[in-house]
């Protein structure tokens, strides 16, 4: 090829070239489902629908970036699969959850179940209810060993209401119930009545004896229905079956009855009874009725009858139908015979003291 050629050739190329460069870019033709993702870069898509997705916004919603995803409102029917919050999680409407484990819960509504609210697993001690603020906690939790409910603050009923045992009540306002048989109490207020059925023991010192309906002060072992005891000696009052009620000492001990702290009678040990104070001549003793000594039954036309001598004012008088042989006497004695007769006399007087004394008749009786 001649330069010539090759010149005209250069001209018509530079002429083509032109004629494109004037010419407009068509658009491009791409045909469905036929473009790839990797031809996109950049740019905004309007009105993007898919079989899964259907973009209606009018301003961006969704971010995606190297930490996940971030969306202002989202409304989904099921979450699959595990989910984690990092971060705090504001529910306006309800929660519907078959298991919810929670570390705290605060709530300021109302909580309505159809179940019973469980503590599961293998080892419960501790759990429960816990009130807390930045100073107190405040719980009602179980605690084991033995297995019982703690309650860290009072509980407090409406008077109307009771605890119960097995549904018995036993502690109401004012009551204990009936099913109550046993305390420890030590202290109790003033009380209206008292009913006790077996023994009673009062602060060590009196003491009930139920089996014996027996009553001991100062003794837990009393010798009769009331006993009061004080070191050795025993005080007590006594049924003795039908035959009458015995009172007195059961111990070696003198009874003495007072008035005024001055002893009136004192019953001795031995049997002896003395009435009024040794050394004082105040006391007086009267018989209003019959007095008889040494014998069971007194005749209606006496005051006095006795079954031996007696001395009066120092002076012993007894009966006897001779002067007496033997015993000791003093002067004034005076024996009574037992077997007057005329002629005889009334008895015999000692004029002399000694064993038996010297005897002299007295008392002429007239034929």
């Amino acid at each position: 090829m001649s330069t010539e050629d090759i010149q005209n050739s250069l001209d018509s190329l530079g002429t083509a070239i032109n004629n494109l460069a004037d010419r407009e870019t068509p658009a491009p033709v791409i045909s469905d489902r036929s473009l790839s993702g990797n031809k996109i870069h950049g740019g905004m898509i309007t009105n993007f629908t898919s079989r899964g997705i259907s973009d209606q916004a009018s301003r961006m919603i969704l971010m995606v970036d190297d930490d996940g995803i971030t969306v202002d409102t989202i409304d989904v029917d099921t979450l699959q699969g595990n989910v984690a919050v990092a971060g705090n999680l504001d529910v306006t409407g309800s929660i519907t959850a078959q298991s919810l484990h929670v570390n705290e819960l605060t709530a300021d509504i109302r909580n309505e179940r159809s179940t019973s609210l469980e503590f599961d697993g293998d080892n419960v001690a501790g759990k429960g209810l816990v009130w807390r603020t930045p100073s107190v906690s405040r719980q009602f939790v179980f605690h084991e060993n033995p297995d019982r409910m703690f309650s860290s603050e009072n509980i407090d009923l409406a008077r109307t209401k009771h605890y119960s045992i097995g549904t018995v009540p036993v502690i109401t306002e004012t009551d204990l119930g009936s099913t109550i048989i046993n305390s420890s109490l030590t202290n109790l207020g003033v009380l209206d009545s008292l009913s006790v059925t077996g023994n009673v023991d009062f602060d060590g010192y009196l003491f009930w004896e139920a089996d014996v309906n027996r009553l001991g002060i100062g003794t837990d072992n009393p010798n009769a229905t009331l006993s009061i005891a004080n070191l050795d000696a025993e005080f007590i009052i006594d049924s003795e079956n039908e035959s009458g009620i015995r009172i007195g000492t059961w111990t070696n001990d003198d009874l003495k009855v007072i008035t005024d702290d001055t002893t009136r009678l004192t019953i001795k040990a031995n049997g002896h009874v003395v009435v009024g104070t040794q050394g004082s001549d105040n006391a007086k003793l009267s018989v209003h009725g019959k007095l008889g000594v040494g014998v069971t039954n007194i005749d209606a036309d006496v005051s006095l009858s006795t079954a031996g001598p007696i001395k009066f004012d120092g002076r012993k008088m007894q009966n006897g139908a001779t002067a007496p042989t033997t015993g000791v006497y003093a002067i004034g004695d005076i024996v009574w015979n037992t077997n007057p007769q005329p002629t005889g006399y009334v008895g015999w007087v000692c004029t002399r003291d000694g064993t038996p004394g010297l005897w002299k008749p007295f008392g002429a009786i007239g034929t």
